[in-house]
């Protein structure tokens, strides 16, 4: 890591994690970022690409332009761009940002139903998609039954199927995660506020067997105490750290289109280091976990 020791740089930020300078501040202290950190979840809206009908959440642009300036506040280099549920299973505004930022630093993740050609899912993964997701908690573009089904078909593209859920319906749909033959990728903590859910033993199990990955991202939409501290989601993250943290990927949720008050993500960047406290681990989650997942280079 570059500037000062990861330990130092922790003492710094203090035992919060919280920067004292607005979210707006390119001075806003954090953590030393270690090189080829992966923000694992970031999402892309752009006004020129059609919104879908259906669509709830129809937030304003977030564009490419604007990601690459978060990306120099947060000293990221490689990133992983998520089909939101504005735009259904039309990729296109997906596909654009692909291709704005290149191909070696950057990967995708899709939305597609059962409907889609073989052909789409070969030009999705030319232009670095390497998953497909399920939006559950934005319902409409898939429903669960599409997913044994897609699964089998994205299973030689060495994808994995992404699900934002509330832990209720992961606890519900255990057997799905088991069957499909791809790995499983759950958004947001798995939307578990507390270590007695029985999602949290759920995914610790999945994960353990090689089965699944868990995204420690959206602490601001989980969070009861919220901003600043965030010090509920403290001991679930730490808590998946001390059993799997060879699983875990970390991602801004940028631009948090669910959030009236948009977070400090410099701030949330600095949770991740205060969670692990050890700097082997915390490059793990940046670094090596995202390498392995997405294909980037080593």
């Amino acid at each position: 890591m570059h500037r000062r020791s990861f330990l130092q740089a922790l003492l710094c930020v203090g035992e919060l994690g919280v920067s004292a300078l607005p979210a707006t501040s390119e001075e806003a202290s954090r953590i030393p970022t270690p090189d080829r950190a992966t923000d694992a979840h970031h999402h892309i809206y752009n006004s020129r690409f059609p919104v879908d009908p259906k669509a709830e959440l129809r937030p304003g642009n977030a564009t490419v332009a604007d990601y690459r300036n978060l990306q120099k506040r947060l000293g990221t280099t490689r990133n992983v761009v998520v089909q939101p549920s504005t735009y259904g299973v039309d990729n296109r505004c997906l596909l654009d940002a692909l291709h704005q930022f290149g191909g070696e630093n950057s990967r995708g993740v899709a939305v597609v139903n059962t409907s889609v050609s073989d052909s789409e899912l070969k030009r999705l993964h030319d232009a670095g998609v390497r998953g497909i997701r399920f939006n559950l908690s934005q319902a409409g573009a898939t429903t669960p039954e599409m997913a044994a089904p897609l699964a089998k078909r994205i299973a030689d593209f060495g994808w994995h199927v992404q699900v934002n859920a509330s832990s209720e319906q992961i606890v519900s749909l255990a057997d799905l995660w088991n069957r499909v033959p791809v790995p499983v990728v759950f958004d947001h903590f798995g939307h578990v506020s507390e270590l007695k859910n029985p999602a949290f033993s759920l995914l610790c199990r999945l994960m353990q067997r090689g089965k699944a990955w868990t995204k420690l991202s959206g602490a601001e939409t989980i969070s009861k105490v919220g901003a600043p501290t965030y010090a509920d989601i403290a001991p679930i993250a730490r808590a998946f750290i001390r059993e799997s943290p060879e699983r875990l990927l970390w991602g801004t949720n940028w631009p948090h289109p669910t959030s009236i008050d948009k977070p400090d993500d410099v701030v949330l960047f600095n949770l991740l280091a205060q969670w692990t406290s050890n700097e082997s681990v915390h490059t793990k989650i940046l670094v090596h976990n995202p390498e392995q997942l997405y294909g980037f280079a080593r």
